[in-house]
């Protein structure tokens, strides 16, 4: 995308879009040329307590607004969102790299997201219990948690902001969003569509540097939600510093998925399915495939389909026609990806891939199948996040369950079979929060996506991320002596 039709955006602060205050700045670069795109102003310390004065009295005027009248709201500013789909859908190539059709089929999933968290305002419902006398009253109330900082990240940077200002503006919270810096513009035109239809301070973005806005956040008294979308240190942390202060919080912290590809599998659209998906966004997804255990009778099969559909995707610039694949989304990335790689060969990893295909500008990395990796491999260990897959034979179901769930990760995985006896075995024993059973559906707007041990703790999307930003509260009403004489 030219330089010159891009341009950083401001922050929203207290209703307002001006620029941040603070005396640093991120510069914006296109992954796809490693050049420049603009220059960021970062939020200040006064900047972000501006946002938290105000992120208060903006709940409190949220919070009273009627379920019906909220998710009206909402769903304009989705309608906005989707209309303008094409134009954030350049931004977010522009400044992350994958290609336009992926950047307008996250835009419209972030809508997607939205909107069934506004129809679902209309249903958040509480209950009446059984009274013990027969003038008292007992009821469940589901309330909103309060005022919550989020933070979300530059992979899907639509999405994954998209499930937290859906969740707590739908549920009466207000909120205040800490995008990635890396992908500011993106997710500043989807927060433009959706202000509009908001109060003063009920949705507010800043970008800044991500130690002084996490702890201005998290150490305020007036934020009582955390949402995070990120890398597992860092996840860790913000959890240390939430319980210090006592303040729920949802994490979603990444993953390495298993796929068992079974004897029954069909290889052949087992890969069709698999390697888009596996090297959408150059495989920097949370939930993308990335350990392939086989059954040892199709373990060649595989490989030899696998590695040649990846050594027939297109790569380029995402704005390129015909793009399968874009860049990485930063130099560090590439480098990561680049050692991991090296690293495993020394292991014993067979590194299958066609050299010398990639654009020799930017960040660009060649779709990688290792084979026969070493469980103690890098890459077998260590989510990769970028276009390296692993793969291993396996000899008995039991045996392919046991590598799968050797990682300390569990969000998703993946089945490939026609049995219903390894359907049910592996539904009930694989340790991961998502299942897709020949398909790779782990994610849609009215499913909880969460998941086990390292990655996360918590739920976004479906009615369990609506429970994650409100509260429960009894109440116990009985009528008093006076008013029941008068009765």
């Amino acid at each position: 995308m030219s330089v010159a039709i891009y341009r950083c955006p401001e922050l929203l602060v207290a209703g307002r879009w001006r620029a941040g205050r603070g005396e640093g700045r991120h510069v914006v670069v296109d992954p796809a040329t490693a050049e420049p795109l603009g220059e960021l102003r970062l939020a200040s310390r006064a900047d972000l307590q501006e946002a938290l004065d105000c992120a208060g009295p903006a709940f409190e005027a949220w919070k009273a607004v009627p379920a019906h009248e909220r998710c009206a709201r909402l769903e304009r500013g989705v309608a906005r969102l989707r209309a303008r789909a094409d134009d954030i859908a350049a931004l977010l190539t522009a400044e992350q790299g994958k290609p336009l059709a992926e950047a307008r089929a996250e835009c419209l999933m972030a809508a997607d997201l939205i909107k069934w968290y506004a129809e679902e305002a209309r249903r958040v419902h509480g209950r009446v219990l059984p009274a013990r006398s027969a003038d008292a009253r007992m009821d469940v109330l589901k309330v909103p948690a309060g005022p919550v900082a989020a933070f979300s990240p530059w992979n899907f940077p639509l999405v994954l902001s998209a499930r937290k200002i859906g969740g707590a503006l739908a549920a009466g919270c207000s909120i205040i969003l800490k995008a990635a810096e890396e992908t500011p513009a993106s997710v500043a035109a989807m927060v433009a569509c959706l202000a509009e239809e908001l109060p003063e301070g009920v949705l507010q973005l800043v970008y800044g540097v991500p130690a002084e806005v996490s702890t201005a956040l998290i150490e305020s008294p007036v934020i009582r939600k955390l949402s995070f979308t990120g890398s597992v240190p860092v996840g860790r942390h913000l959890a240390q510093m939430a319980a210090a202060q006592l303040k729920r919080i949802t994490l979603e912290l990444g993953g390495h998925a298993p796929v068992i590809v079974c004897e029954d599998a069909d290889i052949e659209s087992t890969v069709a399915l698999m390697v888009p998906h596996k090297f959408r966004n150059a495989g920097q997804a949370c939930l993308a495939p990335t350990r392939f255990f086989v059954a040892r009778s199709r373990y060649a099969d595989f490989l030899e389909a696998f590695q040649a559909a990846a050594d027939d995707l297109r790569i380029g610039p995402g704005d390129a026609p015909g793009t399968q694949m874009g860049p990485l989304a930063q130099a560090r990335r590439l480098h990561a990806v680049q050692d991991l790689v090296a690293r495993s060969a020394a292991c014993g990893a067979r590194v299958l891939t066609r050299a010398g295909r990639v654009p020799e500008a930017g960040y660009f990395a060649a779709p990688t199948l290792l084979a026969d990796v070493p469980l103690d491999a890098p890459a077998m260990v260590e989510e990769p996040f970028g276009p390296v897959a692993c793969a291993l034979p396996f000899d008995s179901l039991d045996e392919a369950i046991a590598l799968a769930n050797r990682s300390d990760y569990g969000l998703a995985g993946y089945l490939f079979t026609d049995s219903a006896r390894t359907i049910q075995a592996v539904s009930q024993r694989l340790e991961v929060g998502s299942l897709a059973i020949n398909g790779i559906g782990v994610s849609v707007p009215e499913a909880p996506f969460g998941g086990l041990k390292a990655s996360g703790w918590g739920s976004e999307s479906g009615i369990e991320g609506m429970e994650a930003f409100l509260e429960t509260r009894f109440t116990h009403y009985s009528v008093p002596k006076d008013a029941r004489r008068q009765a």
